[in-house]
């Protein structure tokens, strides 16, 4: 990926025309569309981001390649990273989530029976590691992080520990995907599929919120299984960013955090 370099001075709408990803990372900042030709600077000041932060999470999502320096992460403010890191919790869990468990049961209520329950209950089964792993940060990283910054180095927990054995929950996307692959029919159109439908609300320990009577009903085109791996793969990708962030400034900033500690 190209190496981009932009102020705060620029227009946001030239930062995410250049980097269309960026977008994905708007709502987990708070910040909604409707910014116009305002800079970097205005946007951020008119929804409490610091723009410093803005960018710098700009930057390791955008840049591959890019590690921020340990002066870089000092003289950034950070105040804002937890509730960033929160609302992309939020963001995945109740929205891109549900809305390709939705493309799933689509899919399933076309194929086999027992293909369908397969891939409906790895599915249900990822979103519940999804869950444990989101809950561990927020229970226990967050805290220690609160902890630290108001003086009270009280918990045995350290970063290092979280970081070496935190796994990448864009890993079984990849398999979900494999599976999808082997077991969608191959048909010009998968409405020519007539094998009976499976009714999402029949499967034991159902997460995913079953869609509307209609949805199901609508007619499915080749172009919705495009839709949904394009839309899962695009997750994948998305959460591996959200790890880089994870290793690349959660972890180096709170080690600074617990080597001042022991000051």
């Amino acid at each position: 990926m190209n190496d981009y370099h932009y102020n705060e001075n620029d227009y946001l709408s030239a930062l995410v025309t250049a980097q269309p990803e960026l977008l994905l990372t708007l709502s987990h900042f708070g910040i909604p569309m409707g910014f116009g030709d305002k800079t970097i600077s205005q946007v951020c000041h008119e929804h409490g981001v610091d723009p410093k932060f803005f960018l710098l999470i700009c930057q390791v999502y955008s840049n591959d390649n890019y590690s921020p320096t340990a002066t870089t992460l000092r003289s950034t403010p950070m105040e804002g990273l937890i509730p960033y890191l929160l609302r992309s919790h939020d963001y995945y869990l109740n929205r891109r989530l549900p809305h390709i468990g939705h493309h799933l049961e689509k899919i399933a209520a076309l194929l086999p029976e027992r293909a369908g329950k397969a891939i409906i209950k790895f599915f249900n089964a990822y979103i519940e590691d999804v869950r444990e792993h989101f809950g561990h940060e927020e229970t226990t990283v967050y805290p220690h992080i609160s902890h630290l910054l108001g003086g009270e180095a009280k918990d045995n927990f350290k970063i290092k520990d979280f970081l070496e054995s935190h796994g990448n929950l864009e890993d079984k996307l990849s398999d979900l995907v494999q599976i999808i692959f082997k077991y969608l029919p191959a048909s010009p159109n998968l409405e020519d599929c007539h094998t009976p439908p499976v009714s999402p609300s029949s499967l034991e320990g159902e997460l995913i919120t079953a869609p509307s009577r209609s949805y199901l009903e609508g007619e499915l085109h080749d172009d919705d299984s495009i839709d949904m791996i394009f839309d899962i793969l695009q997750l994948s990708r998305d959460l591996r960013k959200h790890a880089i962030i994870e290793d690349k400034i959660l972890g180096p900033y709170v080690k600074q955090l617990e080597k001042s500690s022991r000051l």
